[in-house]
This record gives C-alpha cells, sequence and structure tokens, in this order.
C-alpha cells in the first residue's frame, strides 16, 4: 500500500511539474523551464542535468537501483524531464545541449524497456521510439548504438539492429567476435520471427559467414 501511494504521488507530481515546464515553454520562458527541470532533479532526486550529463546511463542505472532493484518510476521521471530539458534547449538554439539530453533520455528508456519496466509515468518503448525518431538525422555515440543493437534484437527488429551492427563493425567499435554471437543469437530464433523481423534466415547466415570472413 504504501509502495502504490508513494508511485501515486510521485505521477501526480510529476505529471504537475511537466504541465508546468509545457506552460513555461509556451510562454517562451525557457531558462524558467530550465530552472524548474533542475530543482526537481535535485529535490526528488539529489541530482542536477549537468550532474545527469556527466554520468553514464549505466551510472544513472547503478544510482537509481536499491540492493539490485531498479527504481524504474524514479528512473522514467528522470528521463522524461531530460526529453523536456532537451525540448526547451532546442527552442533556445541550444542544439549541442538538446542533443545530450535526448540522448541520455534515449539510453535511459532503452534500459527500461529492457528491464520490462511498467509504464508508471511514461511508456518506455514509446518513449525510445520518439526520441530515436527525433534523433535520427543525427549520429548517435557508440554507447547508444550498441545500447540500440540490444534493444533491437529484443524487440524482434532484426533488419535494424543488423544496420546498426553494421555502422560499429565500420567504426570498428566492436569486436567481430561479438557481433558474430549477435548473429548467432538471432539465428536461434524461429523462421517467422526472423522474417517478422526482416531478416530472413538466408540473410543472417550470409551476414555471420561474411563476418567470419572479414
Amino acid at each position: 500500500m504504501f509502495q502504490r501511494d508513494y508511485f501515486m504521488r510521485m505521477i501526480e507530481q510529476m505529471t504537475e511539474a511537466v504541465g508546468q515546464i509545457l506552460q513555461l515553454g509556451r510562454e517562451r520562458k525557457h531558462e524558467e523551464a530550465l530552472l524548474l527541470i533542475d530543482d526537481l532533479l535535485e529535490k526528488k532526486f539529489r541530482l542536477s542535468s549537468k550532474l545527469i550529463r556527466s554520468l553514464s546511463d549505466g551510472d544513472l542505472i547503478k544510482m537509481m537501483s536499491t540492493n539490485g532493484i531498479l527504481e524504474t518510476g524514479q528512473l522514467q521521471a528522470i528521463a522524461l524531464l531530460l526529453k523536456q530539458e532537451a525540448i526547451i534547449s532546442a527552442d533556445l538554439g541550444r542544439e549541442d545541449d538538446a542533443f545530450a539530453a535526448n540522448v541520455k533520455a534515449l539510453q535511459l528508456f532503452i534500459r527500461l524497456s529492457l528491464a520490462g519496466a511498467e509504464p508508471t509515468l511514461a511508456d518506455p518503448r514509446e518513449q525510445a521510439s520518439e526520441l530515436l525518431e527525433t534523433l535520427r538525422p543525427y549520429e548517435l555515440p557508440i554507447p547508444a548504438k550498441r545500447l540500440l543493437v540490444e534493444w533491437h534484437v529484443e524487440e524482434g527488429r532484426y533488419a535494424e539492429a543488423e544496420n546498426v551492427l553494421y555502422e560499429l563493425l565500420e567504426e570498428q567499435a566492436i569486436w567481430s567476435e561479438e557481433a558474430a554471437e549477435i548473429y548467432r543469437g538471432i539465428l536461434r530464433q524461429t523462421d517467422e520471427k526472423l522474417i517478422a523481423g526482416g531478416l530472413p534466415r538466408e540473410e543472417v547466415e550470409q551476414g555471420l559467414e561474411a563476418l567470419m570472413k572479414s
């Protein structure tokens, strides 16, 4: 009961906060909106947007875990605030800040999706897909690409996983054996799943064979 009440209060507070941030954005009070986001991060999570930007998504996962259990509601709140920060930064013409906030939000939502987190504040899968579309014109950093491969495979989007895997191989950001293991994992799926994921078994086998010859 206590945990449920806690989540309900957090949902209510975060919904209200996001509404305030959006209203400040509509009123072109962007700096006030950014201050509100920092204030929320500091009061609710003892963090700041500057600290979040300096930490990896893996470090944030560790910080938001208690006895090995991920605090998914809190992490969703942080990711949502980062997404709002990115929107405001973009409105201010601060493209680098917007990009960094969007990437971190994407990584957090992907990790939440991989963890099977319940959508208490937002649906991690939907949010990750939306952010990925926002970031499509940009070159993602290598850690984000590695997460994307794992997520695409988990979601059964095998052709998309292979596309990102090719990028990592071209950038020499992944070992050939690690990439081969990903192919072998995909090969363990049924023919129906492979076809639905845009990568028939023959193409997976060809990709693995080409990789082993390289």
